[in-house]
């Protein structure tokens, strides 16, 4: 089918409630499922684009938006890891049926891999398992490898003392507001100080240009592995986004292994 419906989930309760928009499209397995980037959204170039591949393959494909972003409900300042992986959760486990290759741009990359580890760790069959993993400049653990490892004395010292700190974005004319709860949760999510295995192929796509997530750290990542089926592509004049036509088209063909 190539209908692309909106519809909204209720995730949490009283006041940590918070309505979470979902763009579903339906058709055959394995569907996609995306995860973006922190302060992205569904409507990015990467998850058009992947959806219009999937229409025209007749591939399911779901996508949706963290709360405080684009079209959901709730509050920025007040997303966490833990936070954004609990709505990642609730959205496969209402709207994904049968495999699926789960997409993860950036801070998506990280979420993907919480998010496998949850589905491994449940005792019961579920609905919907995962195909296979494909990474777009995944920043696993951000929040402390690739933040507060790097920011000054002073800038810890605001977000401790004053319980965040307004960091300028090479991406939105709007500083990005970096929480002290954003920061303290994310210790309670990190991944590269031990194995990991997802029981499923995984593959990465990095550049090598990217001022955010140095091609570095998706080298330490692929050696976390313990035994999956890794691939990581590095893209000599990629940026962070790997939004150009030719980045697009790399990802596609990462997506059509599965």
């Amino acid at each position: 089918m190539s209908d692309c419906s909106l519809k909204f989930l209720h995730v949490g309760t009283g006041a940590d409630a918070r309505s979470i928009a979902v763009r579903l499209r339906r058709g055959a397995a394995p569907g996609l499922f995306w995860l973006g980037g922190f302060k992205s959204d569904m409507r990015g170039t990467k998850a058009q684009a992947l959806d219009a591949w999937a229409a025209k393959q007749g591939r399911a494909m779901i996508r949706f938006d963290y709360s405080g972003h684009g079209e959901s409900g709730g509050a920025f300042a007040e997303g966490t890891i833990g936070r954004w992986l609990e709505e990642g959760l609730a959205v496969f486990d209402t709207f994904c049926r049968g495999p699926h290759v789960v997409i993860g741009s950036s801070m998506g990359g990280w979420l993907a891999l919480l998010l496998v580890r949850e589905l491994v760790r449940r005792a019961a069959p579920a609905a919907a398992g995962v195909a296979g993993l494909v990474l777009i400049a995944p920043a696993v653990d951000f929040t402390e490898e690739l933040m507060w490892k790097r920011f000054s004395p002073e800038i810890r010292r605001a977000i401790v003392e004053q319980g965040a700190y307004a960091r300028p974005s090479a991406y939105s004319s709007e500083p990005y507001l970096i929480t002290r709860g954003l920061i303290e949760d994310g210790r309670n999510h990190l991944l590269l100080g031990a194995m990991i295995e997802t029981g499923c192929p995984v593959r990465i796509l990095q550049g090598v240009q990217d001022p955010d997530v140095p091609w570095q750290h998706a080298v330490e990542l692929t050696s976390r592995f313990a035994r999956d089926d890794v691939v990581l592509t590095l893209v000599k004049d990629g940026d962070h986004r790997l939004s150009r036509p030719e980045d697009i088209e790399r990802l596609i063909v990462a997506v059509a292994e599965f």
